[in-house]
């Protein structure tokens, strides 16, 4: 029998999970002042970058309007600009970190589409390797992440700073 050693995982499986807890899990981490604890890895003047906490493939991260909405029809222009203009930014630091040989880039809004945080909209950027597909999730029900999260998290804050010469912590 073949094990797979993820011990991280055990956070997630006896956690209460933030479903259950009141509030936008996006909007509770915004005035927070522990990025890394949160995984914020950039805040820009309208939208910040988070990487999933349970991601598809290591370095999936989401890009998020500071502004609490479901709707994309009600995000002003320059939200917009900044959510695109950021979702570059992430694909120059994923590339620049992580070499992917392609990206799965999207927007799931509303229940019925997908959203599992359906009242705060945020954009997705999964980067792809070729063979990361694999008879695990087919098979075994079972999605091998190769990284733990905290690891990926200094390459990738590492490089945001260095993309926009920040100097936060």
């Amino acid at each position: 029998m073949d094990k797979l050693w993820a011990p991280w995982r055990m956070e997630y499986i006896l956690s209460v999970k933030e479903e259950n807890e009141t509030g936008c899990i996006f909007c509770k981490r915004i005035p927070q002042n522990d990025d890394k604890k949160n995984l914020i890895l950039y805040r820009g003047e309208t939208v910040f970058v988070i990487m999933n906490k349970f991601p598809y493939n290591s370095g999936h991260l989401m890009v998020v309007p500071y502004r609490h909405t479901g709707d994309l029809q009600a995000l002003q222009p320059e939200e917009l600009t900044e959510l695109f203009t950021v979702l570059q930014l992430c694909q120059r630091v994923l590339d620049a970190v992580m070499h992917p040989h392609g990206y799965n880039i999207g927007m799931n809004l509303g229940r019925v589409a997908g959203a599992g945080i359906e009242d705060h909209l945020h954009l997705h950027i999964v980067p792809r390797w070729n063979g990361d597909t694999n008879f695990m999730p087919i098979i075994a029900n079972t999605k091998v992440i190769s990284e733990a999260l905290d690891k990926t998290y200094d390459k990738l804050k590492e490089a945001f700073d260095q993309q926009t010469g920040s100097t936060n912590p």
